[in-house]
């Protein structure tokens, strides 16, 4: 099956309208960094600059800023410099509504209207349907990938972006940046901190979400980021295909899954997954994701909009208890939005 193409060129990414749009966007919430202060105070003149580079295409990435964050985990985190991201950010506002039309309807992470609350609603209607209504057993395959963007294969990614991209230009401009960032192995892995990188590894994953629902015909499939599950009727269909997607991982994308994060259980059992452990009729919040609510909360001075975005997320499940310690600890002005309530 012949695969549909990618219809703008180098020169309509690359435009001053583009690059100009672009950093509209990139702006939002950042003015008041000291990086793109500077930047924006010869605006024209540093976009300008960028658009000329990128016209003679003697553009060069540069180097990246390393820090580490908890999230919960420990985090590596390569930060590029404002110009870079300008460039990522033009890059991304013409592809990504392209490959939103070629990822699988259960594809979520980093792309619109398909964060975790979506996520966490296809996995609670796809309970509903394999369970018949809580009549029949529930069983899921859950797995993960082992150091997900550090092991992203340079060659790999690129051919499957070409594979959509005709642009020859576009596919060398992508080189830069996907080359100018690896991991312990040269050729190997993404930075996170890249807007360019949530939509790469999409399209990397791509592959995978096709052969696990056009080949291995797995209807209840869904994947967010490096995090996937299988529901079944069957746990024998499970055992089965587990080592299949395991070789495909392999040999495909050069991927392993985690050998300690894979399991099969029924929903009966609790099963852990976003952040929720779930089970037939409901679902609640994981201990450790409670603790980083309001770690985070505190961290974060409790901003209003971190706080309704928490009330938001707890609303997807047995978290009354949960909304009631955050409406008692939170100041009056975080709380002052309409309909904010513990229901």
């Amino acid at each position: 099956m012949s695969k549909i193409r990618f219809q703008h060129t180098y020169n309509n990414i690359t435009s001053l309208e583009n690059l100009l749009e672009a950093w509209k966007e990139f702006v939002q919430g950042k003015r008041a960094r000291k990086d793109v202060q500077e930047f924006e105070r010869d605006l024209m003149t540093n976009i300008i600059a960028l658009h000329s580079e990128l016209a003679a295409k003697t553009y060069s990435h540069s180097a990246y800023q390393h820090f580490k964050i908890a999230d919960p985990k420990p985090r590596d985190i390569h930060k590029a410099s404002v110009k870079d991201r300008l460039l990522h950010h033009a890059l991304h506002r013409k592809l990504s509504p392209f490959f939103a039309k070629i990822f699988i309807s259960d594809s979520h992470s980093c792309q619109d209207g398909k964060g975790t609350h979506r996520a966490l609603r296809r996995l609670r209607k796809f309970i509903g349907i394999v369970s018949e209504n809580n009549t029949r057993t529930v069983w899921v395959l859950k797995c993960d990938i082992k150091k997900f963007f550090a092991n992203i294969d340079h060659a790999i990614l690129l051919d499957i972006f070409a594979q959509y991209v005709p642009d020859q230009d576009i596919l060398n401009l992508m080189s830069v940046i996907v080359r100018s960032f690896h991991s312990s192995v040269t050729g190997v892995g993404l930075p996170l901190g890249n807007l360019t990188s949530q939509l790469l590894v999409n399209i990397y994953m791509n592959e995978f979400d096709q052969f696990m629902k056009y080949r291995l015909k797995a209807k209840y499939y869904l994947r967010y980021a490096d995090d996937f599950a299988v529901l079944s009727t069957d746990k024998a269909h499970l055992e089965i295909i587990l080592p299949v997607m395991q070789e495909f991982l392999g040999i495909k994308l050069k991927l392993a899954m985690h050998p300690n994060k894979i399991s099969i259980q029924t929903v009966a059992s609790g099963v852990d997954f976003l952040g929720w452990v779930h089970f037939p009729d409901h679902q609640v919040l994981r201990t450790t994701t409670k603790k980083r609510i309001f770690r985070n909360l505190k961290v974060k001075e409790w901003k209003e909009e971190t706080v309704q975005s928490y009330l938001g997320l707890l609303g997807h499940g047995n978290a009354w208890k949960l909304k009631q310690d955050i409406f008692t600890e939170a100041p009056k002005h975080a709380l002052e939005v309409e309909g904010a309530s513990v229901t």
